[in-house]
């Protein structure tokens, strides 16, 4: 796995500097950290890129679909591509599949974050109380 995540790393330097982007694992993370994150960076960014390798595709596609049917956010661009790696177990050369989804904020992305955060902290008020 290692060899995978180090591949990615060393893929574009460029890419990797983007302050937007995040790289999915179907195996480190759960799937709401993913879409928990994505809302800060869009936040803070306008827009996220997803990107995931092989397995993980599908992760990447579910969270791209739980914030769009949350009307968080839009699609702006889907990019497929494979990358060439080393096996781990064999050594020998390898290609994955590769996602990017670029997801841009709706017009009311805003208004539902406030009022998500505003029902959060009703809850937590009328836990105090009772």
């Amino acid at each position: 796995m290692d060899d995978i995540t180090g591949g990615v790393n060393n893929m574009n330097i460029t890419d990797s500097h983007k302050k937007n982007r995040i790289q999915v694992s179907n195996t480190k993370k759960p799937l709401f950290f993913y879409v928990n994150l994505a809302k800060r960076y869009m936040q803070q960014h306008n827009e996220v890129e997803l990107s995931a390798l092989g397995m993980a595709i599908a992760t990447v596609v579910t969270i791209a679909e739980i914030l769009k049917n949350n009307g968080l956010a839009v699609e702006k661009k889907i990019m497929t591509s494979t990358v060439d790696m080393k096996d781990e177990s064999r050594g020998r050369p390898v290609q994955k599949a590769k996602i990017e989804i670029l997801l841009g904020k709706t017009e009311n992305f805003d208004e539902l974050m406030a009022a998500a955060a505003e029902e959060r902290e009703a809850a937590a008020n009328g836990e105090e109380q009772s």
